[in-house]
């Protein structure tokens, strides 16, 4: 039996106003084809199918299309719900899915038993039970804890995140000795490496789990909710998937992966970590203008789709012609075919002068012209004298201009 185990889709994710919605099409078309190359059983999906909890039609549509992809494949497919979708939205359709051979647990089951899925053989003989937890929210740990029995509403939470896979672990193995079980979980542990893309969960994520809560029991423990694909307390068989791609900036060197695990005769084997190719590459570049600049036009991306830039200058002395300049390179680069500048950030070292550091000590306010004040920043930021020209020229119409409305 082979198992992959996949999270956080973010399906509609949006990044600085641009959609990923091609590369989303992409990684499906990449998983149907690992799906059926590897031979793969079973599906786990554990949390974050979308980026908002009211995704628009179009993005429904997508993930409905995916599903019903996979109906040839007679795979078995679990999805939980994470903290960024609605459990009503994902539940909707889940008594027509279960005929498919499809579950999905958006939230927290009143009775927890619900939220163990038996895996069946031909034979009808249960060959694994998946403990299919979802993203638990405080109102689903105060159902079960009551909080004065703990000394703090942290600690509360963290103790029912562990007591709920605790009584799970406990009827996997009183109801189905010697059948191995795997755990899904939606949560923050303890010494996991985040990104900027992750939302924080549980009071800013400081009621982190440690590993130690996954009983025994749980052959294998696939997470989701950290983007970056990573082991938690140096187990292997405690992984989180990470996204299939990059949400984020901080992702950009972050190698994409899904992981598979094989269970024979009731032994589970080393987990492969298989690596999702990069259609799209999220590329940053850092220096001072003129070394940016030199950087963006060497540039030559080589993948399916259009690459992102983000740029980050650093100049010494503050100069509104350089915020103009990078500006205008934005917009020369928006609609470019093979990369385009989402994001730019200028920073100086030397912020811009005030009014009463531009003259020297004893010069009256009243000497001093609109002009004059302009003239002399100029000078400080050692424009040069053709570009002081023109823009005293430009300066002097503005002026005039708001004179005469005034």
């Amino acid at each position: 039996m082979k198992i992959l185990h996949t999270a956080d889709w973010h399906i509609g994710k949006v990044l600085h106003k641009q959609e990923l919605r091609e590369e989303m099409i992409l990684f499906f078309d990449w998983l149907i084809t690992t799906i059926e190359s590897e031979s793969i059983d079973i599906l786990l999906v554990s949390g974050d199918v979308f980026d908002l909890a009211n995704p628009a039609v179009k993005d429904r549509e997508l993930y409905y299309q995916f599903l019903s992809r996979l109906i040839q494949y007679n795979i078995k497919v679990i999805i939980t719900g994470g903290n960024h979708d609605a459990v009503g939205l994902l539940n909707a359709p889940e008594p027509i899915l279960r005929h498919l051979n499809i579950n999905i647990i958006g939230g927290a089951t009143e009775e927890i038993r619900d939220e163990l899925i038996a895996i069946k053989n031909d034979a009808g003989q249960i060959e694994a039970i998946i403990a299919a937890v979802p993203f638990l929210r405080d109102r689903d740990l105060r159902n079960k804890n009551t909080d004065n029995q703990y000394k703090n509403r942290i600690e509360a939470i963290r103790e029912g995140i562990k007591n709920h896979y605790a009584q799970l672990a406990e009827i996997c193995k009183s109801e189905y000795p010697n059948i191995p079980c795997i755990a899904m979980g939606h949560l923050y542990a303890s010494g996991s490496v985040t990104s900027e893309s992750e939302r924080d969960i549980h009071i800013g994520n400081a009621a982190a789990v440690h590993s130690s809560i996954f009983s025994d029991v749980y052959y294998y423990v696939a997470l989701g909710h950290i983007h970056r694909p990573q082991v938690i307390g140096k187990n292997d068989y405690i992984r989180y998937s990470g996204s299939p791609i990059a949400l984020s900036f901080s992702e950009r060197e972050d190698k994409k992966s899904v992981v598979i695990i094989e269970l024979e005769s009731g032994v589970i084997g080393t987990p492969q970590v298989i690596p999702v190719p990069k259609n799209r590459e999220l590329y940053k570049i850092k220096g001072s203008e003129e070394a940016v600049i030199d950087k963006l036009k060497k540039y030559k991306p080589d993948y399916p789709l259009t690459s992102f830039v983000e740029l980050e200058i650093t100049e010494d002395t503050y100069s509104p012609l350089t915020l103009s300049r990078i500006d205008n390179l934005v917009q020369e680069y928006d609609g470019a075919d093979r990369f385009r500048i989402l994001k730019s950030r200028v920073e100086f070292k030397e912020g811009a002068k005030d009014t009463s550091e531009l003259f020297s000590e004893g010069t009256r306010i009243e000497d001093i012209t609109p002009t004059d004040v302009f003239t002399e920043l100029m000078n400080q930021q050692s424009t040069d004298s053709s570009t002081q020209a023109i823009m005293i020229e430009a300066f002097r119409e503005l002026l005039d201009e708001t004179r005469q409305s005034e």
